[in-house]
């Protein structure tokens, strides 16, 4: 028996996929019906797991929603990287990270479990620690790298950077709770591309 098909190592891959498989039945079901009409029993059967495989796993089903949130936070993070390195300088990849943050928020899964249902869920203090964990940084150092390279007027960069993150986190929240999400995201988006547009140094 080698050392990757030890007793311990088939124990620990098994958990893996037991989350993974309750993970995605908790997204898919979240998604379509919302965390209220969401019951422990769909998402078992879903998942094809026993309740006791739940709850050996996640304390409850608000554990659950937490543990799919985070896995969508870490998701949209990596996409938002990929979109701002195809940018032409610091300013450019912090526009496109915002255009690829609103082009999600039109996604109904994201509008749903990460922009509606998560403040409620998770509450508002930990909905904001764990969006900003994941994301806080990334608007942070581009800011640090736009003031560096003279795209933006030389100042403090982290409360500038506050001001960045709160106004696109906002944007995300509008976008999520209109009618009409699409025409939302492209009029906030525009707003958003002066906002930042204003940031450059003026000539003189």
């Amino acid at each position: 028996m080698s050392d990757l098909d030890t007793p311990g190592t088939r124990k620990a891959d098994r958990a893996r996929a037991t989350r993974a498989a309750l993970v995605a039945a908790g997204r898919e079901l979240f998604a379509d019906q919302g965390f209220a009409a969401t019951s422990t029993e769909q998402i078992v059967r879903h998942a094809q797991v026993t309740r006791g495989a739940l709850y050996h796993h996640y304390r409850d089903k608000t554990d659950l929603f937490r543990a799919v949130f985070e896995a969508m936070e870490e998701e949209l993070t990596a996409r938002l990287v990929r979109a701002a390195a195809a940018g032409d300088g610091p300013l450019d990849q912090l526009q496109r990270g915002y255009a690829a943050f609103l082009d999600a928020c039109v996604e109904p899964a994201v509008r749903r479990i990460v922009l509606v249902e998560g403040p409620s869920v998770l509450g508002w203090d930990e909905w904001q620690e764990i969006d900003a964990r994941h994301m806080f940084g990334l608007v942070e150092a581009s800011v640090a790298q736009a003031v560096a390279a003279g795209e933006i007027a030389e100042q403090p960069v982290e409360p500038l950077a506050h001001l960045v993150f709160g106004a696109v986190v906002h944007v995300g929240l509008v976008v999520a709770r209109d009618p009409d999400p699409a025409t939302a995201a492209a009029a906030m988006g525009g707003a958003l591309r002066q906002l930042l547009d204003g940031l450059r140094p003026r000539a003189g």
